[in-house]
């Protein structure tokens, strides 16, 4: 009776750490998609002609960013060791290998964001408002994100 108890517990932890494991992954998928909203779902909208200029979409999308960009470090601070079921884009292992690396990702993507607070006045000048930032983020992306399908 005593090893059923223990094996039921030692189940429940493991279970309880898988779940953990799941919701960390989910929270590192969930900032990603949250700056891909504004990237790529007002930005690079407005800049392929796909949604009309809205200068105050604009500058939403912009502070949203660098708000979620600031929480990049603290989020991936540590490595859920599996990705978001179903989902198609995972964390390369990398990230915790080089944290450093990947940590110094994050101030250039913050400058091109702040570099373009204020500056931005129309479809020109959001366009390379937006390669500078799109650039910034696939720095990090190229070497620390994976496709999974």
């Amino acid at each position: 009776m005593l090893f059923r108890g223990v094996l039921a517990g030692a189940l429940l932890l493991s279970a309880g750490a898988v779940m953990a494991q799941q919701d960390l992954a989910v929270q590192q998928d969930n900032l990603m998609r949250t700056q891909a909203k504004y990237l790529y779902g007002v930005i690079s909208r407005t800049v392929r002609g796909q949604s009309p200029y809205d200068q105050a979409a604009i500058d939403a999308a912009l502070v949203q960013l660098e708000e979620s960009v600031g929480k990049i470090a603290t989020v991936f601070a540590v490595n859920p060791k599996e990705d978001v079921f179903g989902g198609d884009y995972g964390s390369s292992p990398k990230i915790w290998q080089n944290k450093a690396d990947f940590d110094s990702k994050i101030p250039p993507v913050t400058k091109a964001i702040n570099d373009a607070k204020g500056k931005i006045k129309d479809v020109a000048s959001l366009k390379a408002a937006y390669t500078e930032i799109n650039d910034r983020c696939n720095d990090c992306h190229e070497t620390y994100r994976l496709k999974l399908r």
